[in-house]
């Protein structure tokens, strides 16, 4: 019997190699539930679960910033991709989280499903937390707000943001508003022009805003740079201890 697919200008099952759009069979695997233990794998996890440094696994944002840091799914869309088959289609989360006091981060991911979708975009907000620029505009008087002005955009959409006095609020629409309340600034004014109907431009302009806080140095910034020795060759010793006691532990593990 001869074989199928044979040399080039044979007959063959289509192409790709025999995969289908639904990727390699294989056995399904079920839903592990979430250890509340955690267990780091890194230099950098082990040193922050000992409190060596305080200030990037997800787990350490959440043991740094603690249970103030809060999430809040802002969209889920569907997507759809034309395929030989048909159309595929997924879901797309935008997810963005904060604590209200200068620290707001925004995931965006795609998947399957709903809950995957909303949990891989949670992970990927918390692994892009940046600090948010509050500081003074003309004087330093009451609580530090927008510092300067600046612009942010993504795609038709872009917004500016202006110094407002105290009490003026945050004047913005919902989209911004609730970034900027995730983001710990109490009074600023708003301009935003273009499709802002698309939430995930509009937030992710919003987004690229508030990290050109720090784009430029102002004279309150100009100081003498210290340089201080990389958090591996500082605590080489304690990793090389910590590595002694899991060996050990492993060993016993195995012997038992």
């Amino acid at each position: 019997m001869a074989k199928r697919g044979g040399k080039r200008g044979a007959f063959r099952r289509g192409f790709g190699g025999g995969r289908s759009d639904r990727g390699p069979r294989g056995r399904r695997r079920g839903r592990r539930d979430e250890e509340e233990k955690w267990v780091p794998v890194t230099k950098l996890g082990r040193l922050v679960k000992i409190r060596e440094i305080t200030s990037l696994e997800v787990q350490i944002i959440d043991q740094l910033i603690g249970p103030s840091l809060k999430d809040e799914v802002m969209k889920i869309t569907p997507v759809k991709k034309q395929t030989c088959a048909g159309q595929r289609t997924r879901f797309k989360a935008f997810v963005v989280v904060g604590d209200g006091k200068g620290h707001v981060g925004l995931g965006v991911k795609c998947s399957k499903e709903v809950a995957t979708a909303i949990r891989g975009a949670i992970i990927l907000a918390k692994l892009s937390v940046i600090p948010v620029r509050r500081g003074y505009w003309g004087n330093k008087i009451g609580k530090p707000h927008m510092p300067c002005k600046v612009t942010g955009k993504c795609g038709s959409v872009s917004i500016r943001m202006v110094p407002a006095p105290r009490g003026a609020g945050i004047v913005a629409a919902r989209v911004p508003k609730k970034v900027l309340q995730f983001a710990g600034i109490e009074d600023v004014f708003t301009f935003s022009r273009g499709s802002t109907k698309t939430l995930g431009n509009f937030v992710k302009a919003t987004f690229e805003c508030l990290l050109k806080g720090y784009g430029f140095l102002t004279p309150d910034f100009w100081k003498e740079t210290h340089f201080t020795r990389s958090p591996f060759q500082e605590y080489s010793d304690l990793l090389g201890k910590l590595a002694k006691t899991l060996l050990l532990e492993e060993a016993a593990t195995v012997d038992v």
